[in-house]
């Protein structure tokens, strides 16, 4: 599932905002302006989600959710709260379309013919190499 189908199911009543002080350089700025987004969407409250959407995102995203089935993200790189707002929800959008997505089966293949050739005449000019390096006893 990709991020474009995820906008389309309406998240944004689900989701809670909090703006806080950023941390690190930034000036005067970073002391005066709140700008720093923290978003918190609750897994176990949602509508938007089947029980078993919900099931693998446990899964597959059980580092970065809380006890309370909490998933928080944050964002403070932007200099503005509007353009941290937008980067977390993208982050949202991206982290929730990739534990939807299915992987593929990934099919054992065997090596090719030219493959094995290639390896075996490798083997071969090793093998002279050292052959060309012995002492003849002479």
């Amino acid at each position: 599932m990709n991020a474009e189908e995820l906008k389309n199911r309406n998240f944004e009543k689900e989701f809670v905002f909090s703006t806080s002080r950023s941390s690190g350089p930034g000036g005067q700025n970073v002391n005066k302006v709140s700008t720093k987004v923290e978003l918190r969407f609750n897994l176990h409250l949602t509508s938007v989600f089947t029980d078993d959407e919900k099931e693998t995102i446990f899964r597959k995203l059980k580092n970065k959710i809380t006890k309370e089935g909490e998933l928080v993200l944050v964002s403070q790189s932007e200099r503005t709260q509007l353009m941290n707002k937008i980067v977390v929800t993208e982050k949202f959008y991206d982290l929730m379309s990739g534990a939807l997505t299915v992987q593929k089966k990934r099919r054992s293949t065997r090596p090719t013919l030219s493959s094995k050739i290639k390896r075996l005449e490798g083997k071969r000019n090793r093998g002279n190499i050292k052959k060309l390096r012995r002492d003849t006893g002479l």
